[in-house]
């Protein structure tokens, strides 16, 4: 009995076991595989989507903090944005490692606005300047000529400094036009008043432009006018306007040889007002409007703004804002106005002596590199002149502030000049860095 039971007990189990066994491993049916294979892939599929959107975080995060803390490199851009060094918060280190770097294409421009570079052949420097980047440059005035008194005649001098192989060279580059500047320094009263004596300027001028093939001049006048006090007197004012006036008649009247399609230039040079108010003897736009058909443009000199006797910016960003305010923005038609003028803007810099006595003066390119490496300065961002500055004390202990144009503070006077359709013109270009060009 003890062993039929269980035989029974293993024949019952057995019978269990194998059912259970058979169960398991009976196979699904259609329907079953096809809701286990749905799962699988909706399994699958979800995976997918939170890995997607789980990595589009990521990416987000990362290139907003990118964004946020670096320049976006602009291939189209000049080097110098593209290395970022156009900035406020600009360092010593940084203008003597890249102030020779500049863009690959030096030939194309960014400014669009005419651009006239002075050169004066006591810096050579500016020569070499003006043939690597003259296609970013429109007129080009050598500072070469006076018209002076020598007796009862005009002599213009000058022709000495005069280069004929440069001029040659400039023209084979670009598209750059040549025109000296004239420094009218004959006596005004005897110039003015004598119908003869103006006529033999005019002439002597037109012959040299003639004889030198050259695509105008930059007449420099006011200023003298201005020291001999001439201007104060109603008459002599209208004399002097007249003469401009006759003066730029007779020159648009000459067709080059070179493209008889082409007129002679006459660019003026003009002052800015250093008051908030205009002066009696200062350029107006009354004087402006007057010549504006007869002047093809205006080197207005916005620079020397501060001295040794009243040190500070050369050249504050506010002063000339007004200056252009006053001279064109009063104006109805202050867009055609604005568009002939050239802004000033200065590649030279001071060195004011800020203790000990006033003193110090202009410095050049080399001058401030020096400076740079020997007291590696704080540079400091003054808002309202928009101009960097640093400060350093000499070796007899005698502080001192230099105000040195950077990319920073000549991108923001581009702005400027922008704005109002004007040009820029530069005193001197062999006075600056050689990445100043990049931005032009």
């Amino acid at each position: 009995m003890a062993a039929k039971k269980r035989s029974s007990r293993i024949s019952s189990s057995s019978s269990s076991s194998s059912s259970h066994r058979s169960e398991a491993f009976k196979p699904s049916s259609p329907d079953s595989v096809k809701s286990q294979t749905n799962r699988h892939r909706w399994l699958i599929i979800t995976f997918f989507i939170v890995f997607f959107i789980i990595s589009l975080l990521i990416y987000c995060q990362r290139y907003y903090y990118y964004t946020a803390t670096t320049v976006v490199v602009d291939v189209e851009k000049p080097y110098v944005y593209q290395r970022g060094l156009v900035k406020v918060d600009s360092t010593y280190r940084e203008v003597i490692d890249e102030n020779s770097n500049v863009s690959e294409n030096i030939s194309r421009r960014h400014f669009g606005n005419p651009v006239l570079a002075y050169i004066t052949p006591w810096n050579s420097k500016g020569y070499g300047l003006a043939k690597k980047f003259s296609s970013k440059i429109t007129h080009l005035s050598p500072v070469w000529y006076e018209l002076k008194n020598e007796g009862s005649k005009l002599v213009l001098h000058g022709r000495h400094n005069a280069d004929r192989g440069w001029i040659s060279d400039i023209r084979m580059k670009g598209n750059a036009l040549i025109l000296p500047r004239v420094v009218l320094e004959a006596i005004p009263l005897d110039l003015l008043k004598k119908k003869k004596l103006r006529e033999e300027a005019i002439n002597l001028i037109i012959m040299e432009c003639k004889e030198m093939e050259y695509d105008g001049i930059v007449l420099e006048s006011w200023s003298r006018w201005v020291a001999y006090g001439i201007l104060h007197n109603s008459d002599m004012r209208n004399l002097a306007l007249q003469f401009i006036k006759q003066l730029g008649e007779a020159m648009h009247s000459v067709h080059l040889e070179r493209n008889g399609k082409t007129n002679l230039l006459l660019v003026y040079v003009i002052g800015p007002p250093h008051t908030d108010k205009l002066q009696e003897h200062d350029f107006g736009p009354k004087d402006l409007q007057a010549l504006y058909d007869a002047v093809d443009g205006f080197s207005l000199m916005t620079y020397d703004h501060s001295s040794p006797y009243n040190p500070g910016p050369n050249a504050p960003l506010n002063w000339i804002r007004s200056t252009l305010h006053l001279l064109v923005g009063a104006c109805s038609k202050s867009r055609r106005l604005g568009e002939k003028i050239f802004v000033g803007i200065n590649f030279y810099g001071n060195d004011f002596v800020m203790s000990g006595g006033l003193g110090g003066g202009p410095i050049i390119a080399h001058e401030y590199l020096s400076l740079l490496e020997q007291h590696k300065p704080v540079f400091q961002w003054e808002e309202n002149s928009a101009e960097h500055f640093f400060l350093y004390s000499d070796n007899q202990h005698v502080q001192h502030a230099v105000f040195y144009p950077t990319l920073m503070s000549l991108a923001m006077r581009l702005e400027e000049a922008r704005s109002w359709g004007a040009g820029i013109s530069i005193w001197e270009i062999g006075q600056g860095l050689e990445y100043f060009f990049d931005i032009l």
